[in-house]
């Protein structure tokens, strides 16, 4: 292992843009090889019911469009999944951003001598 005892996840500031690039396409190409693999595996089964049943090419053909919907709904599932990630990533972000701007006004505002949280009323009696 290296000397390196930091981890980063998914999401957090100090993950590097590469990094998540780089997990993201490794996720698809494993979605990739799992639709490939999903349709290899039903086109046997559906070759083995053929030699069993003798029906000669309605085991493969109903194997073959079974193993493809499978992996068309396997994959659908995956990418809403990532969808949803990605949402709640965004809207993270966006309340982080959110709170420190917020925490800013706040600072800035004391240092003016603002005082704290006043409310419409008592900003516009001092105002006057």
């Amino acid at each position: 292992m290296s000397g390196d005892s930091r981890r980063t996840t998914p999401g957090r500031p100090d993950d590097s843009a590469d990094a998540r690039g780089a997990r993201s396409a490794a996720r698809h190409a494993g979605a990739g090889l799992q639709f490939a693999v999903s349709i290899v595996v039903f086109l046997y089964a559906g070759q083995w019911v053929d030699r069993r049943l003798g029906s000669e090419p309605w085991g493969v053909l109903i194997g073959v469009f079974t193993g493809a919907g499978a992996a068309f709904y396997s994959l659908y599932r995956r990418l809403m999944a990532d969808v949803r990630r990605d949402e709640r990533e965004a809207r993270a972000t966006r309340e982080t951003r959110a709170t420190r701007e917020a925490r800013a006004d706040r600072e800035a505002q004391e240092e003016r001598g603002g005082g704290g949280n006043r409310g419409p009323d008592e900003s516009e009696a001092r105002r006057k």
